[in-house]
């Protein structure tokens, strides 16, 4: 990379710092290419991205984002993981990982809050926001299809005992 391509490469990786919800590091080494691609496409459909770059690059992007504290984790062959959704990338890379050995998680970030391997892997078990939103909507819904139905219910009981006083009276004339 020349030196203006390597400061086009870290403004763009600072501004998707900046953007994140949740950034994940991870060591990658050994997973072929094939492999990779294979993380980044299941990361894009989620709605994330996934990138390697130079760790020293990455230092310099991390400068003045939220996501500072993850600097010290990038030694060796790492990989970014990054997604508005903070559930998102860990959700993915922790998936990947128990399929793929080779792939350590080292830590990440959610907002100014550093996170090592451990907690990044209970994040990757909460439900998305999109799952929350869902069940919270269904737990709002459900209340009121419960009062609809309680409502209902007398007048349907009242039609059934006025069917019954009509069907007496048609039998006796």
């Amino acid at each position: 990379m020349e030196r203006a391509e390597k400061r086009e490469f870290v403004t763009d990786l600072n501004e998707s710092f900046k953007g994140a919800g949740s950034v994940v590091v991870a060591h990658y080494a050994g997973v072929t290419v094939a492999q990779m691609n294979d993380l980044r496409s299941k990361m894009r459909a989620a709605g994330g991205t996934v990138k390697v770059a130079k760790n020293r690059l990455a230092k310099i992007a991390l400068q003045g984002t939220e996501s500072e504290g993850i600097a010290n984790l990038f030694k060796g062959q790492t990989l970014i993981a990054y997604s508005a959704d903070p559930i998102t990338a860990p959700k993915v890379v922790m998936d990947f990982a128990k399929t793929n050995d080779k792939v350590v998680v080292l830590g990440g970030s959610m907002g100014a809050t550093v996170l090592n391997a451990e907690a990044v892997k209970s994040l990757a078990t909460l439900p998305s926001l999109d799952e929350l939103r869902a069940k919270l909507l269904g737990m709002i819904q459900t209340p009121a299809t419960r009062i609809a139905s309680v409502v209902a219910a007398p007048a349907s009981q009242l039609a059934r005992v006025f069917a019954a006083y009509a069907k007496k009276d048609e039998e006796a004339a």
